[in-house]
């Protein structure tokens, strides 16, 4: 039976009322101050809208409304027991199985023959010099983790992201080494292929200019 959610969000949201009761303010404030905003992609519109669909499906409830001073009143939420047994289904079913993901990249690699081999192996190197500076940055936020002395289990995510950063670029340097060396088995042809499809381009260009 396909599950009812499928928003990373709505799985945090579960989780941090798992903990405590807490207002849509708290939630969001707690994803930033764990720096999960690397994994969950936060936005309060979308938080007060998978809120709104929660509650529909009876997995959490209003607990409270709350002020404080002259701030506006605040709506506390709390996690039902149907909201606890889907939270806890919905975390074994993502730890234990592999789902088929469709990345930019992966979509990108299929059409690869669109550009000319020297282009294509190019921007990989650029690729590979962004891919080096997010795993310089992963890894400055893993360090600063450890010296607060903080247990690996709560950077587990950002591990994970570094290791996927580190194969990513050293599959993208092995490709375009392969690229420019016999363009991974097909480059005469590639490269007659590339040169055919621009010299079209150019006569429909002036044939355009012309009429």
């Amino acid at each position: 039976m396909p599950r009812q959610f499928s928003n990373p969000l709505a799985l945090a949201v579960l989780v941090f009322l798992f903990e405590r009761p807490m207002h849509p303010y708290e939630m969001a404030a707690t994803l930033r101050e764990r720096h999960k905003e690397e994994s969950i992609k936060l936005r309060y519109g979308s938080l007060y809208t998978v809120i709104e669909r929660l509650m529909s499906g009876g997995l959490i409830r209003p607990r409270e409304t709350r002020r404080d001073g002259n701030r506006p009143e605040r709506t506390i939420y709390e996690l039902t027991p149907a909201g606890a047994a889907e939270m806890r289904e919905w975390m074994r079913e993502i730890l234990r199985t592999p789902v088929k993901e469709f990345p930019q990249f992966e979509a990108g690699l299929s059409l690869l023959p669109a550009l000319p081999p020297e282009e294509a192996a190019g921007l990989l190197d650029l690729r590979i010099d962004l891919l080096n500076q997010e795993i310089e940055k992963v890894n400055a936020g893993l360090r600063e983790a450890k010296a607060m002395k903080l247990a690996p289990l709560f950077t587990i995510e950002s591990e994970y992201r570094a290791a996927g950063l580190e194969m990513e670029r050293d599959f993208v340097q092995d490709l375009a080494a392969r690229i420019r060396k016999d363009g991974c088995g097909f480059r005469e042809e590639w490269g007659k292929s590339s040169a055919q499809k621009a010299q079209r381009a150019k006569q429909t260009s002036r044939r355009n200019r012309r009429s």
